[in-house]
């Protein structure tokens, strides 16, 4: 690691400020941003730590959605929300292990971006809304290929809103090492329809599987997918998995999450 400043404000407008200074970079849980500043693929000179400031943190039900503050981690979604959002307090219960989620942050996670993290299939299933200390920006608007956003230099995410749906269920095919999906899916079914969601398998980062959310929302079972298959164009091919073989699982693991969701 190299040397840099270290900031800790304790709200959301002093963070603003700190971070209007050049090279200035905010920091939630760290467990995406530190491991690239140490690989020297980042290399911000200050860091802001969000993680002093109280107002963007916890879980609330609001009406028929769920609002989570950005500085929320992960094991607090995961109690919190068990409750009104099953589906995504799933998800967080799974994310890394007990030191991870401690430690993370559902702001850190989408503001990073990461084309294996969990967090944006949730968002972008749920339909969900990114707010920040500037605007709102609805999910399908929010994710901009692999580790961009709509985010703006120094912007900070305060909240998210997430409609609740009816039913729901997150299903991932861990790498055994770094307990990154290799493919994860989130499927959400609401009044107006089924919504599907795919992280860890794309060159692009996170996507919405457009013919299975066709095929759910008429029948919400894991056979209305029979004969569909995600193309393997545009997917990562690696060491762990070629882009066929993650396509394949992008169809196993939407209907494990229908199955478990049903």
């Amino acid at each position: 690691m190299y040397n840099f400043e270290f900031e800790q404000p304790t709200t959301v407008a002093d963070a603003v400020k700190a971070l209007s200074e050049e090279d200035a970079q905010a920091l939630g849980g760290g467990q995406t941003l530190l491991p690239t500043m140490k690989q020297r693929l980042a290399m911000p000179s200050k860091l802001v730590s969000l993680t002093a400031i109280d107002e963007i943190k916890g879980v609330k039900k609001d009406g028929d959605q769920l609002v989570i503050g950005g500085g929320t981690t992960h094991g607090t979604v995961a109690r919190e929300a068990a409750a009104s959002y099953p589906g995504l307090a799933g998800l967080a219960s799974k994310i890394g292990d007990p030191a991870v989620r401690n430690r993370g942050t559902m702001g850190g996670s989408l503001a990073n971006n990461d084309p294996s993290a969990c967090y944006p299939a949730a968002l972008l299933a749920s339909g969900g809304t990114v707010v920040t200390d500037r605007r709102e920006i609805a999910a399908d608007d929010y994710f901009q290929g692999m580790f961009t956003t709509a985010l703006e230099e120094g912007e900070i995410i305060t909240a998210v809103k997430l409609p609740i749906p009816e039913k729901s269920n997150y299903q991932k095919f861990e790498q055994p090492a770094s307990r990154f999906p290799l493919v994860g899916v989130f499927v959400a079914k609401y009044a107006g329809g089924v919504r599907v969601a795919v992280t860890g398998a794309s060159n692009e980062g996170v996507f919405r599987w457009t013919e299975a959310e066709e095929a759910l929302s008429g029948d919400f079972s894991a056979s209305a997918l029979e004969g569909l298959s995600a193309s393997a164009e545009g997917m990562i091919s690696d060491i762990h998995g070629s882009s066929e073989y993650r396509a394949h699982l992008i169809g196993v693991m939407t209907k494990r999450a229908v199955t478990a969701a049903a």
